[in-house]
C-alpha cells in the first residue's frame, strides 16, 4: 500500500488525490495527515524539505513533490493517463505549472498571516503574491479552458485545486473571473473526486 502524507486542505495533495482517482489509483492509497510544523513529524525524514505531499513506499522510500508523484501515478495506471503526449504533454504540463503557480504566491499570503508575527508581516510581500495570483487569473480567463473528460491531464486538474483552494482561502475572487468560475463548476460537476476531495 502506498502511503500518501499531506493534507485536507493542500492544493498540491488534492492534485495527486484526484489524479489518483480519475486514474483509477485510488484504493491503492492511504492517505495519512502531516503536520508541516512539527519538528517531530516523520514527515522530515520522507522529505527533507518537510513539505507536502509526499508519497512513501512499503519499504520507506518517498517521492516528492507532486508532480513527481503524478509522473510516477501516471506511470503506473492501466485505466487512464492524466499525462497526454505530444504535443498536448507540453500543454498540460505548461497549465499545471501555472495552476501550481498561482497556489503557491495564494499560499504565501496565507503563511505571512499564519506564521508571521503582525509586527513583522510585509504588505509588500503580501501585495507581490496577490499580483501573481491577479496576473494568472487575467491569462487564464479569456480562455480558451480546458476541456473535462472523464480523466482531465494533469492541468486542468491542477486549475481546479487552485481555484478551490482559493474558494477556501480567499473566496471573493469568483465575480472577477466568471469564466474561470463557470469552468470550476463545471469541473466539480464532471469529476466526483473534486467534491470528494474538498477540505471544510
Amino acid at each position: 500500500m502506498l502511503v500518501l502524507r499531506s493534507s485536507p486542505a493542500s492544493p498540491f495533495g488534492r492534485k495527486v488525490k484526484i489524479a489518483a482517482s480519475v486514474m483509477g489509483l485510488r484504493n491503492r492509497i492511504d492517505v495519512v495527515a502531516a503536520d508541516t510544523t512539527d519538528p517531530q513529524d516523520s514527515l522530515r525524514q520522507q522529505n527533507p524539505l518537510g513539505k507536502i505531499p509526499v508519497l512513501v513506499f512499503d519499504n520507506g522510500d518517498a517521492l516528492y513533490d507532486s508532480r513527481v508523484i503524478v509522473e510516477y501515478l501516471d506511470s503506473i495506471s492501466e485505466a487512464g493517463r492524466v499525462i497526454p503526449g505530444g504535443a498536448a504533454r507540453f500543454d498540460a504540463l505548461r497549465l499545471q505549472a501555472l495552476a501550481d503557480g498561482i497556489a503557491d504566491a495564494a499560499l504565501m499570503r496565507v503563511y505571512e498571516s499564519r506564521f508571521r508575527p503582525e509586527e513583522h508581516r510585509s504588505a509588500d510581500w503580501v501585495a507581490h503574491q496577490t499580483g501573481k495570483v491577479d496576473r494568472g487569473l487575467a491569462h487564464l480567463e479569456p480562455g480558451p479552458l480546458p476541456e473535462i473528460p472523464e480523466v482531465p491531464h494533469i492541468g486542468a486538474i491542477a486549475l481546479a485545486c487552485t481555484l478551490g483552494y482559493l474558494d477556501l482561502r480567499a473566496p471573493g475572487w469568483r465575480p472577477d473571473y466568471p469564466s474561470l468560475s463557470a469552468w470550476l463548476d463545471s469541473f466539480e460537476e464532471r469529476v466526483p473526486s473534486f467534491a470528494e476531495t474538498r477540505a471544510h
